[in-house]
């Protein structure tokens, strides 16, 4: 059984079987920046000042971290309705490691990716040992973005010039 919102959602739009497509379309605005369009919301994606840009929004990777606690938080009150717990309130501390060698193309030993990543989850709720591994185990393996980081993806690349 899935959250009221949830079910509704998929009431309206798809049933449980179908794919949902998720797309942005973005826009250089210089070497380190870009300006992205999410659905009726304007993102904006720089580096620091040290890494080269102009520090005025967070950075891809940074995003991505951002991205996993906010599927966390959503599918961690979803799995919390459906084992009955009443979650008072959640704090998601991400942190990763990345080596930014392969980036700058000064050594390609490593993985430009996170070589680690460490999910912190904090809530007053009261949970017994039990509860607390059921919850964190079926928030981990119901996760999208927690799947896309433990699971290959297949992706195209395509360019189109003149």
């Amino acid at each position: 059984m899935t959250s009221n919102y949830l079910s509704q959602f998929l009431i309206k739009n798809k049933t449980m079987s179908e794919t949902i497509n998720f797309s942005i379309q973005s826009k250089s605005q210089s070497s380190a920046k870009t300006r992205i369009k999410v659905r009726d919301f304007e993102l904006l994606v720089d580096e620091p000042q040290d890494l080269g840009g102009t520090n005025e929004a967070p950075n891809p990777v940074e995003y991505i971290l951002a991205g996993y606690a906010g599927c966390i938080n959503v599918v961690a009150h979803i799995v919390a309705k459906e084992q009955n717990i009443q979650l008072k309130d959640l704090e998601i501390d991400i942190d990763g490691d990345l080596d930014p060698a392969r980036l700058f193309g000064t050594s390609f030993e490593e993985r430009a990716g996170y070589r680690n990543i460490n999910v912190s989850l904090k809530t007053s709720t009261k949970l017994n040992q039990g509860q607390r591994i059921k919850w964190l185990k079926e928030v981990e393996y119901r996760c999208p973005v927690n799947d896309n980081f433990t699971n290959k993806t297949p992706i195209k690349f395509t360019l189109n010039s003149n």
